[in-house]
Parts: structure tokens; sequence; C-alpha cells
């Protein structure tokens, strides 16, 4: 029987500490699309920050408009006045680190390894390895399903630190109040009833959280915490670590470098399954993370996808005869299967959904708000 114990990675966290040079499965490729200069680009302007209570309360134009150029130019924001208490997010990553910080022999307890044979996207590990020249992340990641909440696999779900679990769900109640606030801010922007995104997502409709681990790496220059990707999902909030920057954003064919900041920040970015929903007018980002090789960095992001068992596709208030369909349909799940076949080739699912236009073979022209 063939040797495949490539497909099975080891803690990218036990490998930063045991070695000066890492394996070449983690390095660039001179031939490797959306590669180029880890350094990275400052800004031209600061990230835009959307203050969401006043948003939300009286629709503040100021701040609708803020929303606007922040979806056309970006696709991602922060946003302030949320209502989460800085409290809970200081907690949230202070387990977080905990977690991290356990010998490898407990964090294993949680493993998304199977009978040490098959990978599962749940649990404590690295992401599955699908060919011996795929290129590896230098990161470590814990992802637990957090809805539906009757299908949480507890299990999976730390029981060290001692406050993991109760800040999860206290995090993950807060969060989901922020994403139909926002939910809701970008229906208005597309002219759409104001619950017509928020509807979108039944009670059935899947959340993740990803709680991820950038060790310092002692080669910084050559190897990402993460490939270049958008997010699968519709939206994403994330929580970012307040002393260690990392995140950058392709705009232009430059890669943008997102600063730390002082606090924590919640940042959202938009998803490619609302890249469809939307037919095209709001976009899913396309970010990577780079590593450092003094410090490491955590971060946690949840996930909102929908209903594995619906289809997706453009809202019907969407299409117009100007506007019609440019993205075929799919059931979300084959979608999501779809989308780590996808990720593991640096590529994007989304671009294999596109519809040409039948008038020529070129595709619909990028979209922006009318």
């Amino acid at each position: 029987m063939a040797d495949e114990s490539w497909r099975l990675p080891s803690s990218v966290q036990q490998l930063a500490a045991s070695t000066q040079e890492p394996p070449r499965q983690y390095l660039l490729r001179e031939q490797e699309p959306l590669g180029g200069n880890l350094a990275g680009t400052e800004m031209p302007e600061p990230i835009p920050t959307i203050d969401l209570g006043l948003l939300s309360a009286s629709n503040d134009a100021e701040e609708a408009a803020k929303l606007r150029s922040a979806l056309q130019t970006w696709g991602f924001f922060k946003v302030s006045n949320h209502g989460m208490e800085t409290s809970l997010m200081d907690s949230v990553m202070t387990t977080s680190r905990d977690f991290f910080r356990l010998p490898l022999e407990e964090k294993r307890k949680y493993s998304n390894i199977i009978d040490g044979k098959h990978f599962q996207m749940e649990g404590y590990g690295t992401d599955q390895v699908k060919t011996q020249d795929q290129r590896l992340d230098w990161s470590d990641r814990l992802h637990l399903k957090v809805e539906p909440e009757d299908e949480r696999n507890l299990a999976l779900w730390p029981i060290h630190p001692k406050s993991f679990r109760d800040d999860l769900h206290e995090y993950t109640l807060r969060s989901k109040r922020i994403k139909d606030d926002v939910l809701r801010a970008m229906a208005k922007l597309l002219e759409l009833d104001e619950d017509c995104l928020v509807n979108q997502f039944s009670d059935r409709a899947l959340t993740f959280a990803r709680f991820n681990y950038y060790p310092p790496c002692p080669r910084p220059d050559l190897v990402l915490g993460i490939k270049p990707h958008s997010d699968v999902y519709a939206l994403t909030v994330l929580l970012m670590d307040k002393d260690v920057a990392g995140l950058q954003f392709l705009r232009d064919g430059t890669w943008y470098n997102v600063p730390a900041v002082s606090n924590y920040t919640l940042l959202i970015n938009v998803g490619v399954t609302m890249e469809i929903m939307t037919n095209g007018i709001l976009k899913g980002p396309v970010h990577r993370v780079v590593t450092n090789s003094e410090k490491e960095r955590i971060s946690v992001a949840v996930f909102y996808g929908l209903d594995p068992e619906r289809e997706i596709g453009p809202i019907a208030q969407m299409l117009t005869e100007d506007r019609p369909a440019r993205y075929r349909k799919m059931k979300v799940k084959d979608f999501l299967a779809a989308h780590f076949e996808h990720f593991s080739r640096g590529e994007r699912v989304v671009d294999s959904l596109r519809i040409r236009s039948r008038c020529s073979n070129k595709k619909f022209p990028a979209c922006v708000f009318q």
C-alpha cells in the first residue's frame, strides 16, 4: 500500500517550535498566482468604520454613505457601537490563546482527524491536505459548528479553559445580532425589503466559529498564514488580534495591510455566497494572512452561511431584464464541497459558477451599486 502519511498534516505550532527552516510544502512558489511581495502596502485611507448603532437606529445618511463606499471599494469594513462588550471580546481572545497554549495531547482530544485516518471539517488541526504538491498554510485552527444549535458537536468543544464553552455561546448570540443589523443595512442600500437578506437565513442555516492560530515563522518572506481566498459563506464577523497585524486584502492587483488596532476590533467582510445572492453587486474580496517572525497571532472568525439543503442563486428581487442572472444555481452543500476543492488549489469557487453572456464569449462586466 502506498504511503499516504502526507495527507495527515502535523501541528504547525509544534513544527514552528522545532524548525529553523519551513518545509518546502509551506513555501511560496514563483509561478503562484496572487503571490508577490508579502510585505504588502499600507492602505491609502483608514479602514471604513461604520457606527452600527447609529445606522440601525436612524438609518443615518452619512453612515449609510460610508457603508456604501466601503462595500464598493473594499468589500469589508469595521463596525463600532455594535453592542458587543469589550469584556466579552477580551475573554474570547484570552480563552482562545489559552487553548492553543495547552499541551498538544490535550488539544488532540478535539482533533479533526477521525481514527487517525479521516479528515473532518470540525475540530482542532489544520486544513485538509488533498495532494502531495499542495502548498500548506502556516496556521492551526479550531473549527466548530455553532448553529443550528441542536447540531453542535460538544465533544469537540474544549472543556479547558473552563470558560471556553460559555464564552463561545454568548459570543455567538451577540455576533448574530450584529450580523442581522449589517444585513438589514445592506438590504436598504440595495433597495430591498429591510428583512430580505435576513430572511435568507433559516433556522437551519449554518454558522461556524473558527479560531485561528499563527505561530511565529522563521521565513515570513516566503510563507503565508492562509493562502489567498474569498470567504465562501455569506458574511464573516472577524475578531482581530489587537497587537499583531497580518491580514491583507487584494484590490486592483495590490495587497494592502490591515493594521492592528489598540482595542479588539470587529471587522465584517462579504463572502461569495452573498456575491451570488446579490447577483454580483456585492463582491467577496480576496484576502490572505501573512506570518510574523517573532510573534504569534490569534483571530476568531464567525462565518454565516445558508441551509445546506437549499439552493443558492441570485435573489429574485436582484434580477431584471437588464441584469439577468450572472451565476448558475447550485445546492448549498454541493457549493461548499466545491469551495474546499477550489480552496486547496488557491482558486475561487464562485468563478466556476459565472454565466457567460449569450451574445458573446465574454463574462458579464463587474457590477456596482446603481
